[in-house]
């Protein structure tokens, strides 16, 4: 851990000046306490740096929280082995694709049967929360089940004693996004009404007690829960086409779900606060977690440290080294294949930007985060499925 000064506190051996420069300023905010903690794979951000976790007092800054509210992951270890699993993963990769709708804006055509009490609950919540999601997305209902694009991916994995896990990856997909940009246009317009200069409009806030901070919270939880059922959805679905590809069913040995982006009540040094994870996970001692690498590279299953310094966090993946734009100008196709041998994938140029070389590499963020986590498993991929 480094100390880059009272109000910021570092586990990222790699970490570029200009997301050091956003975390300090975000940590000058007066009413952060008692510091702010970047993770291991802490990279530039909107407003915020991802890869930061930030305690606030009476306050919640939503770009600190993130667009994509809920993100997270879930992965189930299952019975198999992988001498048990049949030869032909493209199969498995290809039912996986019919089965869940992937890429930008894709959705269901119909509510599928398994979705149906996930919808009726998110509708009583949101009820409940006095909102109408369908004001943010229209067809919040036919996206729950889909992944989206961009790092988000379902995948087929191996432990180290070769047991079979599967893993993905997405978060509230567009419902979450739009809630959250309609919030941080709001609280921007509170600094506005209240004369309050920002070092970044993307850090404005919203105050506890104030009909806009409740409005947000609510809306908030619900997307955080839509992310996680939105997971769970799309994890059953997988569960069924490997039951079919095996001809066996699944036994479902381990189930964990993880946010990666929210914020929640918490208590750290003595004081209640509202702890945003903006690309970290919780890692309070004995509490499960995930962390997955790149598309070509380990992931893991962790569990907490309880690091109180840390605010009882961990990173969330390894964090990006190059832009998107920054990697397709790096890389190649080629470098893309030979990163992905052994790995059944969709091989398409759409997914250079995903290019494990364009990421921290994975096994230099755990040893980064060895007094925030311990590892249970690392995870090798045998087949990737992700949006174009």
């Amino acid at each position: 851990m480094k100390e880059i000064n009272k109000r910021l506190l570092s586990w990222a051996s790699i970490l570029d000046a200009k997301a050091e420069e956003q975390a300090r300023v975000t940590s000058t905010m007066p009413f952060v306490f008692p510091h702010v903690a970047l993770m291991p794979d802490a990279h530039l951000g909107l407003g915020a740096t991802v890869g930061s976790v930030i305690p606030t007092l009476r306050a919640v800054m939503p770009a600190a929280v993130g667009v994509d509210i809920g993100c997270g992951m879930i992965a189930v270890r299952t019975q198999f082995r992988l001498s048990e699993l049949p030869n032909d993963l493209r199969a498995l990769r290809e039912q996986i694709e019919r089965a869940i709708p992937v890429s930008a804006g894709a959705h269901n055509n119909k509510i599928v049967a398994t979705a149906v009490p996930r919808v009726a609950e998110l509708e009583q919540m949101a009820v409940a929360a006095g909102f109408d999601p369908a004001q943010a997305l229209g067809a919040w209902r036919e996206q729950l089940g889909t992944l989206g694009s961009g790092n988000h991916f379902i995948e087929v994995s191996v432990d180290e004693t070769d047991s079979v896990w599967l893993f993905l990856h997405s978060g509230s997909r567009g419902v979450g996004n739009k809630i959250a940009q309609r919030h941080i246009k709001v609280a921007q317009k509170m600094m506005q009404k209240w004369w309050i200069t920002l070092p970044d409009p993307d850090l404005a806030y919203l105050v506890e007690g104030t009909p806009e901070f409740d409005r947000y919270i609510a809306e908030l939880r619900w997307a955080q829960q839509y992310a996680l059922l939105n997971r769970e959805e799309m994890m059953d679905r997988v569960v069924r086409q490997v039951s079919e590809w095996t001809g066996t069913d699944v036994l479902e040995l381990e189930r964990i779900n993880c946010h990666h982006n929210f914020t929640q009540k918490e208590t750290h040094w003595g004081k209640s606060v509202w702890l945003s994870r903006k690309g970290a996970i919780s890692a309070r001692a004995g509490e499960l977690g995930l962390i997955p690498g790149s598309m070509g590279t380990a992931s893991y299953v962790v569990e907490g440290l309880g690091n109180k310094v840390a605010l009882e966090s961990s990173p969330h993946g390894a964090g990006r080294n190059f832009s998107r734009s920054a990697a397709r100008r790096t890389f190649t196709h080629d470098q893309l294949k030979e990163a992905m041998t052994g790995i059944e994938y969709r091989d398409t140029d759409a997914f250079l930007d995903e290019i494990p070389a364009a990421y921290k590499p994975i096994d230099q963020i755990m040893e980064d985060a060895a007094d925030l986590v311990k590892v249970r498993h690392k995870l090798r991929q045998i087949v990737n499925v992700k949006g174009d």
